[in-house]
């Protein structure tokens, strides 16, 4: 029997894990997919506790609720899901690798994981500290790949549903996916390294049940590009090239999140979706 097209982009019954989801792409991503029916897992560093991992879940507690954003987990609650605060220092090997078995042992069935958390270092290339590529390569490749490995062997061993999904992976990429930039070497290699990742993963998991694509934002108005809109003449010449004339917004994330995460994307595996206001058209 066919589903009705509003019953292949629910979520109900599902949960998500989302890194990164306390402000920009990734807040609205997972606001997404708690308005589509899901549950949500929400992965965040807290600078304050001394052993992040050792506090996972998120309680009423006056001190470690005083230590963590809850924007994203308040407005999930009253959209009437689950949201569940997990603290991780995603530039931690040994913390990205105990945070997945944490979040299963208590009992969280993630058939969604959404790798948005990312950061970014401006410097010339001939000068650029190797310790900012080696924190930027762990972030925003290193961790993917350690989440995707740890959750995608759950995803593995789930029960598929009644279409033979087992789960779905997203991960977000970027412009610098594809392009190289500028001063952002690091950040240029590890957006292409999850590009890659995403198709190579794809090739071994999508047979078994496991969609993984990526999305590759635009220019966002987002703290991350903060930098580049503070300079005047690079934003012009970026808002120029832009066919739709404006820069992109958080919330234009929501509903390409949601297409990837349900049953409405079933036959799209492997595919780095680009969301940039067809700059990429150029």
């Amino acid at each position: 029997m066919a589903l009705s097209l509003p019953s292949m982009f629910s979520l109900e019954g599902r949960t998500a894990l989302v890194t990164g989801a306390t402000r920009g792409i990734g807040e609205q991503m997972a606001i997404a997919l708690a308005e589509a029916g899901a549950d949500l897992v929400l992965v965040q560093v807290s600078h304050h506790l001394q052993s992040p991992q050792s506090v996972p879940l998120f309680t009423t507690n006056a001190s470690q609720r005083d230590t963590t954003n809850t924007a994203t987990h308040d407005a999930i609650i009253a959209l009437g899901r689950k949201a569940t605060i997990y603290t991780c220092d995603l530039s931690s090997p040994s913390e990205v690798a105990a945070l997945v078995p944490r979040a299963l042992q208590d009992g969280h069935d993630i058939s969604i994981l959404v790798n948005s958390a990312g950061i970014q270092r401006r410097h010339p290339s001939h000068q650029f500290p190797q310790s900012d590529w080696d924190e930027v390569l762990q972030v925003n490749l290193s961790a993917v790949f350690t989440l995707c490995r740890d959750v995608g062997a759950h995803m593995l061993a789930r029960p598929p549903d009644d279409s033979g999904r087992r789960g779905n992976i997203v991960n977000v990429a970027s412009l610098m996916s594809f392009q190289g930039g500028l001063t952002v070497p690091a950040y240029a290699a590890a957006k292409g390294g999850v590009a890659q990742l995403t198709k190579a993963l794809s090739n071994e998991w999508a047979a078994r049940g496991v969609a993984v694509n990526a999305v590759a934002p635009g220019y966002v108005d987002t703290d991350m590009n903060e930098a580049l809109m503070r300079d005047e003449g690079r934003a012009e010449s970026i808002l120029a090239r832009i066919p739709m004339g404006r820069w992109g917004r958080p919330e234009d994330f929501k509903g390409v999140v949601v297409w990837l995460a349900s049953r409405a994307s079933g036959y799209v595996s492997g595919e780095v979706v680009t969301v940039d206001g067809g700059w990429m058209g150029r």
